[in-house]
């Protein structure tokens, strides 16, 4: 399991959470409500962890929308900070790219 995520997920369940403007963006381009973004955080499955990422750690995490269609979210943590939890984007995967399951990128 994935360090970065289990912080990501109390601090949501904290309620510290920062979206960036960039996750707005992308959010309202692919029809993703916040609320599911943050509702399914819990039930989250990581699919690559960036740890040394350079602005701060984090994850990108495959969840479900209300209708259980799929979205990735890539969470992080602000570098030399311990909170909030960022939404950095989130997107629908694109089938071509990603297999059946959307846990694997396509070569």
């Amino acid at each position: 399991m994935s360090k970065t995520f289990e912080i990501i997920k109390k601090l949501v369940s904290k309620n510290e959470i920062k979206i960036s403007a960039h996750g707005y963006d992308e959010m309202s381009e692919d029809d993703i409500f916040i609320k599911d973004v943050i509702t399914d955080v819990a039930n989250g499955i990581v699919i690559e962890d960036y740890d040394k990422y350079p602005k701060g750690r984090c994850v990108l995490v495959l969840e479900k929308d209300r209708d259980s269609r799929p979205i990735h979210v890539v969470w992080g943590i602000p570098k030399g900070e311990s909170s909030p939890a960022v939404v950095i984007t989130a997107y629908r995967p694109d089938t071509a790219l990603w297999t059946d399951d959307f846990t694997r990128r396509r070569i």
